[in-house]
Parts: structure tokens; sequence; C-alpha cells
């Protein structure tokens, strides 16, 4: 299962990640995250070693959802090198996670 991550743990383990990182910024009153989790937990299993899958709670890490522009839960961010290369919202299919994750792999 993912890591629940918080504001203090964002630049050790996404800005300073070796590895690209897949941020599912999301809330626990959100249906369609809750759909996607057991996704996200699959890819973090196939994907190990390869990249690096964190959760972030949308209603307790507001200055990050700011620093993002994170506007709806679920969204997913890719993060590589400290830096975004690109986003989905919603709730999406896996195949459109692994095109995510398969454009820095």
């Amino acid at each position: 299962m993912p890591e629940r991550i918080g504001e203090a743990e964002f630049k050790t383990e996404v800005i300073d990640s070796d590895l690209p990182v897949l941020a599912d910024f999301y809330s626990d009153s959100c249906i369609p995250c809750k759909r996607i989790s057991p996704v996200l937990s699959q890819l973090e299993s196939e994907y190990s070693g390869k990249i690096k899958i964190v959760k972030i709670n949308t209603n307790f890490e507001k200055s990050l959802v700011q620093k993002y522009s994170v506007q709806a839960a679920p969204t997913l961010i890719l993060f590589s090198k400290g830096e975004e290369i690109s986003r989905i919202r919603g709730a999406v299919k896996k195949d459109e996670i692994v095109q995510l994750i398969s454009s820095v792999l």
C-alpha cells in the first residue's frame, strides 16, 4: 500500500527521490479515490524499485494542495527529479495510470 505522507516528508519522499514519484492527492470521503486506491497498491508492487507511489490527503495537506493547484480529488501528479512531469484527474483506469508511469521509465 502506498505510504501516506505530509508536508514534512514531501521534500524527502518526492522532491529528493532518486525514483520517479506518483503522488495521489486524495480525500477519505472521495468515492473515485477509493476506487483507484487498490489499483495504486497493485501498481506499486508491479513497479517496485522503478517508481515510488505516495498518498497525500487533501483534507490535511492544504499547503501542498495549494502549491500544486490541486482542484479535484483524485489528482495523480507524476514527479521526476523533483519536477512535475504530468498529471491526471478523476477516476481513471489502470491503463491510463500505466501510460503515465511509462512516460518516465
